[in-house]
C-alpha cells in the first residue's frame, strides 16, 4: 500500500528541454526532507506536453535517482488506451513500483468505457494500479460504483487518487471498495478531511515545495493526531490555494524558481503565473515559513 506524502513531481525544463540535473537534485532534496514517494509524468509534471521520448526520460531518471529508498508510481495514462499500455509496459521495464492511470480525457467515454479502459490496461500490467479520477481535467469522473467494478475485476488495481474533492468519495470508497483499497487523495487543500475519512496519503502538489512539512502533516494524520495535523493544514492551506490561482503547475514551478530548486519554466500552452498570483504565492511561502520575509516575488 502507498501511504504518505508523495510528490508529484513537476518536470524542471531548460533550454525546451528535459533538465535532467534539475530533476535529479530536486528528488534528492525530497527524499532528504521526508518524501515517502513520487509520482513522475502525472498532470503536475506536464505530462500532456512530454513527446513519448521525454516521458519515458523522466520516468527512467525519477527511478534511476531514487534508487529504490521510495516508490515511484509512474504516470501512464492516456486517453489512448493503446498509448496507455505502452506507457505500462516501458514503466513495468525499467523498475516502477506503481502505475498512475488517469481517466480518458478529452474523449469524454460513458462509465463502461472507462471500466473497459481499465480492463484492457490492467491485462497488459504487472505492478499496482492507480486510478486517478481528476474530472476538473479529464471532464469525465469515474462515479464509485464503476470504481468498484474495476476493482472487482482488475486484479492489479489496487486503489484510487481522488482528486474530486468530494469529502464523501474517500468514505463510500472505501465501504464500496473495502478496507485494503489504497486511497490517495490528490487535492491538497481537502487531505485533512481525506485523511479522516480513511485515506493513506496524498499525491501532492505542495510537496514539490514543501516536503517536510507535507510529510509531517501526513505522519500526524497516521498517528492520529488531527490536533497536530490541522495546524499543519492551517499552516501550509494558503499555500495549496495560491499554487492553484491559476493552472498547474504554473505556481508550483513558480515556487521552486524562488527556492532556487528549478529554472521554473514551462511549455505552451502554460504560461508564468501573473504578478499578482506571484505575490500571493511569497506570501503563503512566508507564511509557511519556507521563505524570509521580504522575499522577492520577481515582479
Amino acid at each position: 500500500m502507498f501511504k504518505g506524502s508523495i510528490t508529484a513531481l513537476v518536470t524542471p525544463f531548460a533550454d525546451g528541454k528535459v533538465d535532467e540535473a534539475a530533476l535529479r537534485s530536486l528528488i534528492e532534496w525530497q527524499i532528504s526532507e521526508g518524501t515517502a514517494g513520487f509520482v513522475p509524468c502525472g498532470t503536475t509534471g506536464e505530462s500532456p506536453t512530454l513527446s513519448h521520448a521525454e516521458h519515458k526520460q523522466v520516468v527512467e531518471i525519477t527511478i534511476e535517482a531514487t534508487r529504490g529508498r521510495v516508490p515511484v508510481i509512474a504516470g501512464a495514462g492516456s486517453n489512448s488506451t493503446d498509448e496507455a499500455i505502452e506507457f505500462v509496459h516501458h514503466a513495468q521495464d525499467v523498475g516502477a513500483d506503481g502505475l498512475l492511470i488517469v481517466a480518458p480525457y478529452y474523449n469524454k467515454p460513458t462509465q463502461e468505457g472507462i471500466y473497459q479502459h481499465f480492463k484492457a490496461i490492467d491485462a497488459e500490467a504487472s505492478l499496482p494500479i492507480i486510478v486517478y479520477n481528476i474530472p476538473g481535467r479529464s471532464v469525465v469522473d469515474i462515479q464509485v460504483e464503476t470504481l468498484a467494478r474495476i476493482f472487482s475485476d482488475c486484479p492489479n488495481v489496487k486503489g484510487v487518487k481522488d482528486a474530486t474533492a468530494n469529502l464523501l468519495r474517500p468514505s463510500l470508497e472505501r465501504m464500496t471498495c473495502g478496507k485494503d483499497f489504497n486511497l490517495l487523495s490528490g487535492e491538497d487543500g481537502a487531505a485533512l478531511g481525506y485523511m479522516a475519512h480513511g485515506g493513506h496519503g496524498c499525491i501532492s502538489v505542495t510537496a514539490n515545495i514543501a516536503p517536510r512539512l507535507c510529510a509531517a502533516f501526513q505522519l500526524a494524520c497516521q498517528n492520529g493526531d488531527f490536533t497536530k495535523a490541522l495546524a499543519l493544514h492551517d499552516r501550509l492551506m494558503p499555500l495549496h490555494h495560491a499554487l492553484f490561482l491559476e493552472t498547474s503547475p504554473a505556481g508550483a514551478k513558480f515556487a521552486l524558481a524562488q527556492l532556487g530548486k528549478i529554472r521554473g519554466d514551462l511549455r505552451l500552452p502554460l504560461v508564468p503565473v501573473n504578478p499578482p498570483v506571484r505575490k500571493a504565492i511569497v506570501q503563503a511561502m512566508v507564511f509557511a515559513g519556507i521563505i524570509a520575509q521580504g522575499a522577492d516575488d520577481g515582479r
